[in-house]
Order: C-alpha cells, then structure tokens, then sequence
C-alpha cells in the first residue's frame, strides 16, 4: 500500500483525497489544512485524519473541539504528498520536501521546473521514478488530451482560444461578475504549458474571462498534415480515454447541460473527469479540424494525481493504470 498525505484541502485537494480513498493499492494517511473551516469538520466526519500546516494554528483547532496532528510529523509516515495548496506555496513546501527525501506531485499553478509535467495519457513515462510531478492545469490537460489524442495525424499548427471560468463556484471574492476580460498577454501561458507535456511546436493560444463558474471553453483550429474524414476524427475521440463526445442534438446545448448531466450519472459533487467534446462541432475543411471543447476545472486533473502517483513509484504501466483510475472513479 502507498501512503500517502494530502497537503491542501481546497477544490483540487478534496477531490484527490476522495479518489485516494478508492484505490486498493493506496493509503490516504491524512489531509493538510492551515485553518479549521467547515471543510475540515467534513473531513473529520468522513474519517479522515487532519493535519496542521501552520503550529501556532493548532489551538485553532483544538478551540473547534477538533482534533489535529502536526504536518511535520505525519510527513515522517508517507511515500507520496500530494500537494494541493495555494499556487507558489507548493514551490516553498518542496523545499521540505527535499530535505526529508520525499516524493511530492505539484499542481498545475506552479511553475514547470518545479517537477515533471504531467498528463498521463500524454507522457507517463517520462514521469516513471520522477521524484517530482507537476499535474498541469485543467485548461493544459485538456488541450493535451484531445491534441494528444490527433497526434497520430501529423499536427502542423494549433490556435486555440480559451474561454475561461472567472471562478470556481465557491469562490467569492473572484470577478468579473459582468464583463469579459481578454488576456492581453498573447499567447496566453498555455501555450508553452502544452509544450512542457506534447511536442508540438507552432501553438498559439489566446484567453478571455467570462462570468461563469460551471467550466471552461475551448475552440481549436487544428492543422493537419494531411486532409482527414470527419469520421475517422470522431472515432478517434471516441476511442481516446478520458474524452467525451456530447451532442446539441441530444440537448447539450451548453456547460450547464454538461454539468447537469454529471449529476444525472450520479458523479460526485457532480464531477466530470473528462474532456466534453461537441460532436456536432467537429468540421474538417482542407488540412483543418475545427472543434468545440469544455473542461470541468474543478474535477478534470483530478485522475491526472492518482496516475502520478503510481508513475513516480512505477507501480504500473500508462494503461495498467489508467484502467485502474478509470475504474474507481466510474469514467467509462
């Protein structure tokens, strides 16, 4: 069993927790919060053991009647941190990291040299003993897995514009709440953030904040190598991992289709681990695929974490592990 410890309990770090707790080959030997919210009281009541990463906020803690152990100590009974906090802290906590000879996977807010960028269906391999893992952002996994996916194809050029949530739904102090805001910084980060993952080498990417909590949009421009029929595109898609194709003619119609859908499967917190893909977008004219994509940024990099793990251990091959995140999570 592979223990590991939490460092982080917000929207990425409760989510990987969860899907700690589901494979039969880990341990989740704690979390790591700084304060004792409302998120920490779940937790307990879930089972978990709590950790303080901050001393002098532990009799914040015991004052809540809750009890909680020192991050310093629990770090001494684990294989693996999964670090889930703040962007830039996770470059600080890898420090300690170091110094006591521990394994740690990043997320996609630190900067790349702080480990191997990760996506799994892209480039496990390059992350097998890696002592260090970045899970890239949910915007980079998704552009990595459908642009990975047509690598077969011969990729010339990508654009792609990205339509950005402003905020996840809990978060409230995050704007805008009735604008669109362009990234003037053109091409935005993404783009050399794909590169760190997928040897693609004329990308440009270009981004824009909208109003919406739900998920992020996506649309490509794809230059082939060579002309391609519609068809063959499609079943590639359907036949990639972690992707799924959606349908306006089926009535997803939008992100909130896609997000109500997750709740009609049943997914937790009403999760959706994959790209969502509008069939109905996808068009080839000349060399060039056109499609429409959306990622849940709440949930999508979330697989991307259990499968580091188990490259940084080399416990098992890319699709050995795979089908094993897949399976504990309920993606088809």
């Amino acid at each position: 069993m592979v223990r590991i410890l939490v460092n982080g309990y917000g929207t990425i770090g409760k989510r990987v927790a969860d899907a700690v707790s589901l494979q039969k080959d880990f341990e989740l030997i704690g979390i790591a919060k700084t304060k004792p919210d409302f998120e920490a009281k779940l937790a307990i009541e879930k089972g978990y053991s709590i950790f303080c990463s901050i001393d002098k906020n532990i009799d914040l803690f015991k004052k809540e009647g809750l009890d909680v152990g020192k991050l310093e100590e629990a770090l001494d009974d684990v294989d693996v941190v999964i670090d889930g906090t703040p962007d830039g802290i996770g470059a600080q906590n890898k420090i300690m990291y170091q110094k006591i000879k521990k394994k740690a996977i990043f997320e996609g807010g630190e900067e790349a040299d702080i480990g191997v960028s990760f996506v799994a269906q892209c480039n496990y391999d390059k992350a097998i003993n890696a002592p260090y893992i970045r899970c890239v952002s949910c915007n980079t996994t998704g552009l990595c897995r459908t642009l990975g996916a047509l690598q077969g194809f011969g990729i010339e050029k990508v654009s792609a514009t990205l339509i950005r949530r402003s905020a996840d739904p809990n978060d409230i102090k995050t704007g805008p709440i009735n604008a669109l805001v362009p990234d003037v910084e053109i091409p935005s980060h993404h783009a050399e953030d794909v590169q760190t993952v997928l040897p693609i080498s004329n990308i440009m990417t270009i981004a824009i904040k909208a109003p919406t909590t739900l998920m992020h949009v996506h649309s490509l421009t794809v230059e082939l190598n060579e002309k391609q029929n519609e068809d063959t595109i499609i079943d590639t898609f359907k036949n990639t991992t972690r992707i799924r194709l959606v349908n306006v003619k089926d009535g997803i119609k939008s992100t909130a289709h896609i997000m109500e859908s997750a709740r009609d499967m049943g997914r937790k917190r009403g999760d959706m681990y994959e790209i969502c893909i509008w069939q109905d977008s996808i068009k080839i004219k000349g060399n060039t695929l056109y499609y429409l994509q959306a990622i849940h940024q709440e949930s999508n990099v979330v697989p991307e974490n259990i499968d580091a793990v188990r490259a940084m251990l080399n416990l098992d091959s890319r699709d050995e592990s795979i089908k094993k995140t897949n399976k504990s999570l309920g993606i088809i």
